[in-house]
């Protein structure tokens, strides 16, 4: 069964994101010590308008890529017909920064997103936000491209399971392998700690990142989509690196 069926079989409880599925916490992964990978960000949606006339709430993740942007999926940002827009669609999208554990409200910040702006080309978002970050180190973007045989690190907020998929409370992570790279996607396959080490729903958006040893991580994806969680199937991401001209010229823009 495919994600994104499960998750819209879970919405008419109440309890899903959206039909098209954003991917959970990470699956078979393991929870991020407190003060790592800051830049991840944990999307709030509230009253998002359904094609029935009704309200539904849902999240994605995200990262940080300046004081006033967050990056997450394309998808996380849709119209009750299942159309992308460029407009907060719920009555309140909240971003909740450089907060590992979301209980802990002495460290961090929330934000309300007051902006959207879509990729032409890709299923990635910006997201801008009404309290700058400033105090939180943002993710870099990548500046070459991602290779077959790269091992990318991925941090969520999402569910752990496709099975009653609720979101997390402590950040997730783990590692995928590319398998293959396309013009706008990437596919991977589970790495660490095990070959099914998976987003799954509510992790939509979060940040794929290559780590080097005395380097900060760069961004090279965003989770996108992929099979019921957890899998040692192909994942999908939405590269990054290639749209940073777009990226770059959204950010200038808004100065």
């Amino acid at each position: 069964m495919s994600r994104s069926f499960l998750l819209a079989a879970t919405a008419a409880l109440g309890l899903l994101l959206s039909a098209a599925t954003p991917a959970n916490a990470v699956a078979d992964g393991e929870s991020v010590p407190d003060g790592r990978y800051t830049f991840s960000v944990k999307l709030t949606m509230t009253g998002i308008p359904t094609a029935d006339g009704g309200r539904r709430n849902s999240a994605c993740s995200g990262a940080l890529i300046s004081a006033r942007w967050v990056i997450t999926a394309g998808h996380c940002f849709r119209d009750a017909n299942n159309v992308r827009v460029e407009y907060p669609v719920a009555d309140l999208t909240t971003a909740t920064i450089g907060r590992t554990d979301l209980t802990d409200t002495d460290h961090g910040i929330e934000a309300k997103v007051i902006a959207v702006r879509q990729s032409p080309t890709a299923d990635v978002a910006l997201a801008e936000i009404d309290t700058p970050a400033w105090r939180i180190p943002p993710l870099r973007l990548a500046t070459r491209a991602p290779q077959v045989g790269d091992i990318l690190r991925v941090t969520g907020y999402g569910s752990t399971t496709s099975v009653n998929p609720a979101p997390v409370t402590h950040l997730r992570t783990g590692q995928l392998q590319i398998l293959t790279v396309g013009d706008s996607v990437l596919g991977l396959h589970g790495y660490a700690p095990a070959a099914d080490t998976t987003p799954c729903p509510y992790d939509s958006g979060g940040p794929y990142f290559a780590e080097r040893k005395h380097h900060r991580p760069q961004l090279v994806a965003v989770v996108s989509n992929g099979p019921s969680c957890p899998h040692t199937a192909t994942e999908n991401a939405a590269r990054v690196e290639n749209i940073a001209p777009w990226i770059r010229s959204v950010l200038r823009a808004a100065r």
